[in-house]
Protein backbone atom coordinates (compact mmCIF):
# COMPACT_ATOMS: atom_id res chain seq x y z
CA UNK A 1 0.00 0.00 0.00
CA UNK A 2 1.52 3.66 -0.88
CA UNK A 3 0.18 4.66 2.29
CA UNK A 4 2.70 4.60 4.79
CA UNK A 5 0.17 5.23 8.08
CA UNK A 6 -1.83 3.00 6.38
CA UNK A 7 0.85 0.03 6.23
CA UNK A 8 1.31 0.50 9.85
CA UNK A 9 -2.12 -0.32 10.34
CA UNK A 10 -2.22 -3.19 8.23
CA UNK A 11 0.20 -4.92 10.80
CA UNK A 12 -2.08 -4.37 13.15
CA UNK A 13 -5.26 -6.08 11.33
CA UNK A 14 -6.01 -9.54 12.65
CA UNK A 15 -5.35 -11.42 9.97
CA UNK A 16 -4.80 -14.68 11.73
CA UNK A 17 -2.82 -16.47 8.68
CA UNK A 18 -4.94 -15.10 6.16
CA UNK A 19 -3.85 -14.44 2.16
CA UNK A 20 -2.91 -11.12 1.16
CA UNK A 21 -3.94 -10.33 -2.60
CA UNK A 22 -3.01 -7.54 -4.78
CA UNK A 23 -5.08 -6.94 -8.25
CA UNK A 24 -2.57 -4.54 -9.48
CA UNK A 25 0.65 -5.58 -7.77
CA UNK A 26 2.95 -3.42 -9.07
CA UNK A 27 6.08 -2.99 -6.77
CA UNK A 28 4.25 -5.14 -4.04
CA UNK A 29 6.65 -3.88 -1.28
CA UNK A 30 3.89 -4.60 1.20
CA UNK A 31 3.31 -7.62 0.10
CA UNK A 32 6.64 -8.77 0.48
CA UNK A 33 6.83 -7.33 4.29
CA UNK A 34 3.23 -8.96 5.60
CA UNK A 35 4.92 -12.30 4.44
CA UNK A 36 8.43 -11.93 5.43
CA UNK A 37 7.45 -10.63 9.08
CA UNK A 38 4.55 -13.40 9.50
CA UNK A 39 1.75 -11.07 9.25
CA UNK A 40 0.38 -13.43 6.62
CA UNK A 41 0.61 -16.98 5.39
CA UNK A 42 0.64 -16.38 1.97
CA UNK A 43 0.26 -13.61 -1.16
CA UNK A 44 -1.55 -13.38 -4.35
CA UNK A 45 0.27 -10.92 -6.52
CA UNK A 46 -1.17 -9.98 -10.27
CA UNK A 47 -0.65 -7.71 -12.73
CA UNK A 48 -1.94 -7.23 -16.32
CA UNK A 49 1.01 -5.57 -17.02
CA UNK A 50 2.77 -8.19 -18.80
CA UNK A 51 6.27 -6.38 -17.56
CA UNK A 52 5.16 -6.42 -14.37
CA UNK A 53 4.51 -10.27 -14.42
CA UNK A 54 7.12 -11.07 -15.97
CA UNK A 55 9.26 -9.34 -13.60
CA UNK A 56 7.45 -10.87 -10.46
CA UNK A 57 7.74 -14.69 -12.12
CA UNK A 58 11.24 -13.96 -13.03
CA UNK A 59 11.78 -12.74 -9.04
CA UNK A 60 9.74 -15.70 -7.31
CA UNK A 61 10.27 -18.62 -10.18
CA UNK A 62 13.64 -18.15 -11.53
CA UNK A 63 15.44 -16.19 -9.06
CA UNK A 64 19.18 -17.70 -9.68
CA UNK A 65 18.54 -17.24 -13.36
CA UNK A 66 17.19 -13.40 -12.26
CA UNK A 67 20.49 -12.86 -10.22
CA UNK A 68 22.88 -14.45 -12.68
CA UNK A 69 21.59 -12.17 -15.36
CA UNK A 70 22.16 -8.94 -12.81
CA UNK A 71 25.43 -10.04 -11.82
CA UNK A 72 26.41 -10.46 -15.66
CA UNK A 73 25.30 -7.05 -17.30
CA UNK A 74 27.12 -3.85 -17.59
CA UNK A 75 24.71 -0.79 -16.56
CA UNK A 76 25.35 1.43 -19.42
CA UNK A 77 23.20 3.51 -21.74
CA UNK A 78 23.90 0.69 -24.55
CA UNK A 79 21.79 -2.21 -21.85
CA UNK A 80 19.67 0.88 -21.14
CA UNK A 81 18.62 1.51 -24.67
CA UNK A 82 17.81 -2.64 -25.13
CA UNK A 83 15.57 -2.96 -22.14
CA UNK A 84 13.86 -0.21 -23.82
CA UNK A 85 13.25 -1.60 -26.93
CA UNK A 86 12.56 -4.68 -24.98
CA UNK A 87 10.06 -2.97 -22.40
CA UNK A 88 8.57 -1.07 -25.41
CA UNK A 89 7.55 -4.73 -27.66
CA UNK A 90 7.19 -6.54 -24.60
CA UNK A 91 4.12 -8.31 -26.31
CA UNK A 92 6.09 -10.30 -28.67
CA UNK A 93 9.01 -11.09 -26.30
CA UNK A 94 10.07 -14.10 -23.63
CA UNK A 95 9.50 -13.33 -19.86
CA UNK A 96 12.92 -14.22 -19.02
CA UNK A 97 13.99 -10.84 -21.66
CA UNK A 98 11.12 -8.89 -20.09
CA UNK A 99 11.04 -9.77 -16.86
CA UNK A 100 15.45 -8.31 -16.73
CA UNK A 101 14.45 -5.31 -18.71
CA UNK A 102 11.64 -4.31 -16.28
CA UNK A 103 14.15 -4.87 -13.71
CA UNK A 104 16.92 -2.42 -15.32
CA UNK A 105 14.84 -0.08 -16.17
CA UNK A 106 13.23 0.20 -12.55
CA UNK A 107 16.59 0.84 -11.25
CA UNK A 108 18.00 3.18 -14.07
CA UNK A 109 15.02 5.08 -14.74
CA UNK A 110 14.04 8.29 -13.16
CA UNK A 111 11.63 7.56 -9.82
CA UNK A 112 11.87 3.76 -11.07
CA UNK A 113 8.96 4.81 -13.82
CA UNK A 114 9.40 2.20 -16.81
CA UNK A 115 7.83 4.31 -19.19
CA UNK A 116 9.88 7.40 -18.25
CA UNK A 117 13.75 9.13 -18.70
CA UNK A 118 16.75 7.61 -17.73
CA UNK A 119 19.08 8.96 -14.28
CA UNK A 120 20.96 11.34 -15.84
CA UNK A 121 19.61 11.86 -18.82
CA UNK A 122 20.72 10.13 -22.21
CA UNK A 123 23.89 12.10 -22.41
CA UNK A 124 24.01 10.97 -18.88
CA UNK A 125 25.20 14.43 -17.97
CA UNK A 126 23.44 15.06 -14.44
CA UNK A 127 23.78 15.03 -11.35
CA UNK A 128 23.83 11.37 -11.01
CA UNK A 129 24.44 8.30 -13.39
CA UNK A 130 22.11 5.63 -14.58
CA UNK A 131 24.03 3.39 -12.18
CA UNK A 132 23.08 5.37 -9.30
CA UNK A 133 20.22 3.10 -7.54
CA UNK A 134 22.07 -0.33 -8.97
CA UNK A 135 23.94 -1.58 -6.21
CA UNK A 136 24.17 -5.11 -7.50
CA UNK A 137 25.15 -6.79 -4.15
CA UNK A 138 22.32 -5.67 -2.48
CA UNK A 139 19.59 -6.33 -5.32
CA UNK A 140 20.49 -9.67 -5.80
CA UNK A 141 19.91 -10.33 -1.80
CA UNK A 142 17.20 -8.96 -1.55
CA UNK A 143 15.58 -10.83 -4.90
CA UNK A 144 17.10 -14.20 -3.23
CA UNK A 145 15.27 -13.53 -0.36
CA UNK A 146 12.25 -13.30 -2.04
CA UNK A 147 13.18 -16.26 -3.70
CA UNK A 148 13.34 -18.20 -0.32
CA UNK A 149 9.47 -17.66 -0.30
CA UNK A 150 8.26 -18.91 -3.30
CA UNK A 151 6.34 -21.47 -1.77
CA UNK A 152 4.01 -18.83 -0.33
CA UNK A 153 3.53 -16.81 -3.23
CA UNK A 154 1.49 -17.37 -6.08
CA UNK A 155 1.88 -14.55 -9.70
CA UNK A 156 -0.65 -14.48 -12.12
CA UNK A 157 -1.36 -11.92 -15.12
CA UNK A 158 -4.98 -12.02 -15.44
CA UNK A 159 -7.36 -8.83 -15.60
CA UNK A 160 -8.34 -7.46 -11.96
CA UNK A 161 -11.79 -7.77 -12.69
CA UNK A 162 -11.49 -11.39 -13.61
CA UNK A 163 -9.31 -11.94 -10.44
CA UNK A 164 -11.68 -10.48 -8.11
CA UNK A 165 -14.48 -11.79 -9.45
CA UNK A 166 -12.42 -15.34 -8.91
CA UNK A 167 -12.83 -14.16 -5.08
CA UNK A 168 -16.34 -13.38 -4.93
CA UNK A 169 -17.04 -17.04 -5.39
CA UNK A 170 -15.06 -18.00 -2.37
CA UNK A 171 -17.24 -17.96 1.21
CA UNK A 172 -14.09 -16.61 3.27
CA UNK A 173 -13.04 -14.13 5.86
CA UNK A 174 -9.29 -15.71 5.66
CA UNK A 175 -8.59 -13.32 2.56
CA UNK A 176 -7.37 -9.41 2.99
CA UNK A 177 -7.29 -7.57 -0.82
CA UNK A 178 -5.61 -4.53 -1.07
CA UNK A 179 -6.62 -2.85 -5.03
CA UNK A 180 -5.09 0.33 -6.07
CA UNK A 181 -6.43 0.77 -9.24
CA UNK A 182 -5.20 3.04 -12.36
CA UNK A 183 -5.78 6.51 -11.25
CA UNK A 184 -9.03 8.38 -13.40
CA UNK A 185 -7.01 11.74 -14.11
CA UNK A 186 -3.56 10.57 -14.64
CA UNK A 187 -3.58 6.62 -15.35
CA UNK A 188 -3.61 7.16 -18.97
CA UNK A 189 -0.14 8.54 -18.82
CA UNK A 190 1.05 6.67 -15.82
CA UNK A 191 0.10 2.83 -16.99
CA UNK A 192 -0.04 0.71 -19.59
CA UNK A 193 -3.47 -0.33 -18.82
CA UNK A 194 -5.23 2.80 -18.28
CA UNK A 195 -8.57 2.44 -17.08
CA UNK A 196 -12.14 4.66 -18.36
CA UNK A 197 -14.89 4.96 -16.53
CA UNK A 198 -16.96 1.76 -17.04
CA UNK A 199 -13.58 -0.03 -15.91
CA UNK A 200 -13.97 1.28 -12.75
CA UNK A 201 -17.33 1.13 -12.27
CA UNK A 202 -17.62 -2.42 -12.77
CA UNK A 203 -14.29 -2.77 -10.28
CA UNK A 204 -16.46 -1.17 -8.07
CA UNK A 205 -19.30 -3.36 -8.30
CA UNK A 206 -16.97 -6.38 -8.01
CA UNK A 207 -15.71 -5.13 -4.80
CA UNK A 208 -18.75 -4.83 -3.34
CA UNK A 209 -19.70 -8.46 -3.94
CA UNK A 210 -16.29 -9.59 -2.03
CA UNK A 211 -17.08 -11.73 1.31
CA UNK A 212 -13.60 -10.94 2.55
CA UNK A 213 -11.46 -7.77 4.04
CA UNK A 214 -11.10 -5.57 1.35
CA UNK A 215 -8.70 -1.92 1.00
CA UNK A 216 -8.96 -0.04 -2.05
CA UNK A 217 -7.02 3.84 -2.73
CA UNK A 218 -7.39 6.20 -5.45
CA UNK A 219 -6.76 9.76 -6.38
CA UNK A 220 -9.64 11.83 -4.97
CA UNK A 221 -11.98 12.30 -7.98
CA UNK A 222 -15.84 12.91 -7.90
CA UNK A 223 -16.22 9.69 -9.87
CA UNK A 224 -14.68 7.64 -7.31
CA UNK A 225 -16.78 9.56 -4.13
CA UNK A 226 -19.61 8.52 -6.18
CA UNK A 227 -18.95 4.94 -7.09
CA UNK A 228 -17.85 3.85 -3.74
CA UNK A 229 -20.12 6.35 -1.45
CA UNK A 230 -21.35 3.15 0.59
CA UNK A 231 -18.19 2.16 2.08
CA UNK A 232 -16.32 3.62 4.86
CA UNK A 233 -13.61 5.83 3.83
CA UNK A 234 -10.60 7.83 4.27
CA UNK A 235 -9.72 11.83 2.76
CA UNK A 236 -6.00 11.83 2.64
CA UNK A 237 -3.94 15.07 1.73
CA UNK A 238 -0.44 14.00 0.89
CA UNK A 239 3.00 15.52 -0.27
CA UNK A 240 4.58 13.64 -2.98
CA UNK A 241 8.05 13.77 -2.12
CA UNK A 242 9.32 11.75 -4.80
CA UNK A 243 12.21 14.47 -6.17
CA UNK A 244 11.44 14.62 -9.52
CA UNK A 245 7.15 15.47 -8.52
CA UNK A 246 7.19 17.22 -5.30
CA UNK A 247 3.64 18.69 -4.88
CA UNK A 248 0.41 18.03 -2.70
CA UNK A 249 -1.99 15.64 -3.43
CA UNK A 250 -5.33 14.25 -2.24
CA UNK A 251 -6.24 10.93 -2.13
CA UNK A 252 -9.00 8.36 -1.32
CA UNK A 253 -8.82 5.19 0.84
CA UNK A 254 -12.52 2.85 1.18
CA UNK A 255 -12.74 0.28 3.38
CA UNK A 256 -14.97 -2.72 3.95
CA UNK A 257 -17.35 -3.22 5.87
CA UNK A 258 -16.05 -5.33 8.74
CA UNK A 259 -12.31 -2.76 8.62
CA UNK A 260 -12.34 0.09 10.89
CA UNK A 261 -10.99 2.82 9.09
CA UNK A 262 -6.93 3.93 10.74
CA UNK A 263 -6.58 7.42 12.16
CA UNK A 264 -4.34 8.84 9.50
CA UNK A 265 -4.40 12.20 11.16
CA UNK A 266 -0.67 14.07 10.55
CA UNK A 267 0.51 11.78 7.72
CA UNK A 268 1.90 14.50 5.33
CA UNK A 269 4.15 12.78 3.15
CA UNK A 270 5.54 9.72 0.99
CA UNK A 271 7.42 9.08 -1.90
CA UNK A 272 5.27 9.06 -4.72
CA UNK A 273 6.42 6.61 -7.61
CA UNK A 274 3.07 5.87 -9.92
CA UNK A 275 4.64 2.23 -11.12
CA UNK A 276 8.05 2.06 -9.65
CA UNK A 277 8.84 -1.79 -7.85
CA UNK A 278 9.44 0.08 -4.66
CA UNK A 279 10.81 -3.38 -3.58
CA UNK A 280 14.12 -2.52 -4.80
CA UNK A 281 14.12 1.22 -4.65
CA UNK A 282 16.75 2.22 -2.31
CA UNK A 283 14.37 4.62 -0.15
CA UNK A 284 12.48 1.48 0.09
CA UNK A 285 12.34 -0.67 3.58
CA UNK A 286 10.34 -3.23 2.68
CA UNK A 287 13.40 -5.60 2.35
Amino acid sequence: MRVTTATTWLFEVPLYDCTYVEPFCGGAGLAIELLRSGAVSAIHLNDLDRAVFAFWREAVDYTDRLCARIEETTCTMETWYDCKAIYRSSDALSLEDLGFATFFLNRTNRSGILKGGVIGGKEQAGKWSLDARMNKVDLIERIQRIGKLRSRITVTNLDACDLVSSYCDRVTDNVLMYLDPPYVDKGPGLYLNAYEEDDHRRLARLVAKLPCHWVVSYDAHDLIREIYSPFHSTDLALHYSAPEHARVGNELVFFSEKLTPPDMEGLTSRYRRPWAIDEFDARSAAI
